[in-house]
């Protein structure tokens, strides 16, 4: 062990996570730190947000999935954990602050504490962790520090922080100009203060874990074609090398023999190959047969396996169907229940707030895949979209369950709202109906900000409603908050829909004569089928049209002979918003090019046939 304890010795560890609120700027921050401790060359072009490597992540402008890095400063090194700050990735904010020593809490000088920030903290605090607080973006004009500052105070207190939590520092920063400085007018041009808060306040612990047997539980997991499957974990005590015989715990105590083939450990934002680690540490290990996340490695001849990672259960679910629309496989290349399965399966290896059911009777081909929420499942979607899949979705469920005396419960979210006080009343109103309670309401007669505690399905279709009554200046931000008594009926508020009567191509024609039923979701020369949604009807009734209906000629009147037809630009969906939109008897036909909602049976006999049955 002499070796391994002249490695301790030279290498101090800690380990931090960066915890906030959405868009608070976690992924700048883990980008100046990244800069500032070296890890770049000098004529290196770095783009932003460079650990948003995910396609969806820098669309979205969101970090979905938790990644490491390192970096060094003087002799210690310092692992980083950039996460989700998005309520549908929580799983992923779960499992790591087991692996972590410290957290960087972020807050905008503005907004203060929002739902997710409630959510990461009390995280954080329940695996005893003493937070570093960081009041961010301390240069706008309207920033409230003062007043952000007691909020955060508060809140810990909520939380039942101990004394030795609530003696947290407060650092207050620029992360977009990499600045932080201990107090507002000690002004500073970079993030030393930074730095040298995190080597005060973590604790590093290695040399007095490094001669005891060796426990490291995975968190999350990644996947090479080469390696296979690779579990990443904090090594809590003892050391781990290459080759090493080792005992692997699950959580259900069953125990079984390995070997570690591969190991590595983060140097900057690479994996670097070493043959030995030691606690304290988060490493990859590859070769493990079947390691999944919770697995505790223990030594061969010392079994001493951590306790589960106890992660949330799903809250929503929707159907994955086989696409049977008359467009099917004509954008995509899979489409068969097998590669549908096959799909879902390898998501389940690292997808850990993800489940997935066989659907049964006239829908045997799909399968019920239940989440955290519509954004957690549409990132999945929009993942097998671009790989090449065509799918039917169905609208989006909640999950009910029975508590211990029997009675059903729903999931109930809490719901912050910003927006122009003229339009408070409507959004009240509306979410009155909807079964939310209003818990807070804060205005300086601008904007107004309201809090809601209000079950998830009431919320199912509320999103682009919003953006409408707000005329795109609100900002709506959901957050879990528990299981509930079921809350009663929610009125069905949405219009009928327009639904094409027959297959062809949309012409301005036909299209301007059905402006005046409803509102258009299509354009001209667009292709359509029987049964595809087209529109939202001015009435509550769906209705059967003709998009495509030709313009009849006759010998004294001729299409030259009428002015041009103009119509107004259709309404566009996005896939979560079509995913809000849709009813119970609808589907949102997914494909790598085109979103599409459209009715569960398709012709206009089906439905009738379908509306008799019930």
């Amino acid at each position: 062990m002499s070796e391994q304890k002249k490695l301790a010795a030279d290498q101090k560890i800690i380990n931090i996570a960066v915890i906030a609120h959405v868009d608070v700027g976690k992924s700048t921050l883990v980008d100046v730190l990244l800069k500032q401790s070296g890890i770049f060359r000098q004529n290196q072009v770095v783009v932003e947000q460079v650990m948003d490597s995910n396609e969806q992540e820098r669309r979205r402008g969101i970090t979905i999935y938790a990644k490491n890095c390192s970096i060094m400063h003087g002799d210690v090194k310092i692992n980083i954990v950039d996460t989700p700050g998005h309520a549908d990735f929580s799983s992923e904010v779960e499992r790591i602050m087991k692996t972590v020593d410290c957290v960087i809490l972020l807050v905008d000088s503005v907004e203060g504490p929002m739902p997710q920030t409630r959510f990461v903290l009390q995280k954080a605090l329940e695996h005893n962790l003493n937070p570093i607080l960081m009041i961010n973006k301390i240069d706008k004009k309207d920033q409230r520090i003062d007043e952000v500052k007691d909020e955060v105070l508060n809140l810990f207190m909520e939380l039942n922080a101990n004394d030795t939590q609530l003696d947290f520092p407060t650092l207050y920063g620029i992360t977009k100009q990499g600045i932080c400085q201990y107090e507002l007018d000690k002004p500073s041009d970079n993030l030393e203060p930074l730095f040298e808060t995190i080597i005060k306040h973590a604790k590093v612990s290695t040399l007095v874990k490094i001669d005891k047997p060796l426990q490291m539980q995975i968190s999350s997991l990644d996947y090479d074609s080469f390696i296979g499957r690779i579990g990443i974990g904090r090594i809590f005590q003892g050391t781990i090398s290459e080759n090493q015989e080792i005992v692997v715990v699950d959580d259900y105590d069953l125990k079984r023999k390995a070997r570690v083939k591969y190991l590595f450990v983060y140097q900057g934002l690479k994996r670097v190959a070493v043959k030995t680690a030691i606690a304290g540490d988060i490493v990859c290990v590859a070769g493990i047969e079947n390691i999944t996340i919770g697995n505790t490695i223990c030594d061969k001849d010392n079994v001493n396996p951590m306790d589960p990672i106890t992660i949330q259960a799903p809250t929503m679910s929707m159907n994955f169907l086989v696409n049977n629309s008359p467009f099917c496989g004509t954008e995509g290349k899979l489409v068969t229940s097998n590669k549908i399965k096959e799909r879902l399966t390898r998501e389940l290896e690292t997808n850990v707030g993800l489940k997935v059911e066989q659907l049964v009777g006239s829908n045997a081909d799909g399968f019920k895949v239940f989440g955290r929420g519509e954004l957690h499942l549409s990132v999945l979607i929009e993942n097998m979209r671009q790989e090449g899949f065509e799918l039917g979705i169905s609208k989006p469920e909640v999950v009910f369950k029975k508590d211990g005396k029997g009675h059903t419960t729903e999931p109930v979210e809490e719901t912050t709202l910003n927006h122009p006080t003229e339009y408070s009343s409507t959004i009240i109103d509306n979410l009155n109906r909807r079964k939310g309670i209003m818990t807070n309401m804060d205005s300086d007669n601008v904007r107004d900000k309201i809090v809601f505690h209000i079950p998830t399905r009431g919320l199912i279709g509320f999103g682009r409603q919003y953006i409408n009554i707000t005329r795109g200046t609100g900002v709506m931000v959901r957050s879990f908050l528990a299981y509930e008594p079921l809350k009663g009926e929610i009125g069905h508020s949405r219009n009928g829909v327009l639904v094409s009567m027959v297959t062809g191509t949309t012409l301005p024609y036909a299209l301007n004569s059905l402006e005046e039923r409803g509102t258009l979701f299509v354009k001209p020369q667009t292709k359509v089928y029987e049964g595809m949604i087209i529109g939202l009807s001015s009435r509550d009734k769906d209705l059967d049209v003709n998009p495509c209906k030709a313009k009849q000629l006759t010998n004294t009147r001729s299409s030259g002979n009428d002015e041009a037809v103009r119509l107004t630009p259709p309404m566009l969906f996005s896939l979560e918003e079509a995913l809000e939109f849709v009813d119970n008897d609808e589907l949102v036909e997914v494909t790598p090019e085109n979103i599409r909602m459209r009715k569960r049976f398709l012709t206009e006999n089906e439905r009738k046939q379908n509306r008799n049955r019930k």
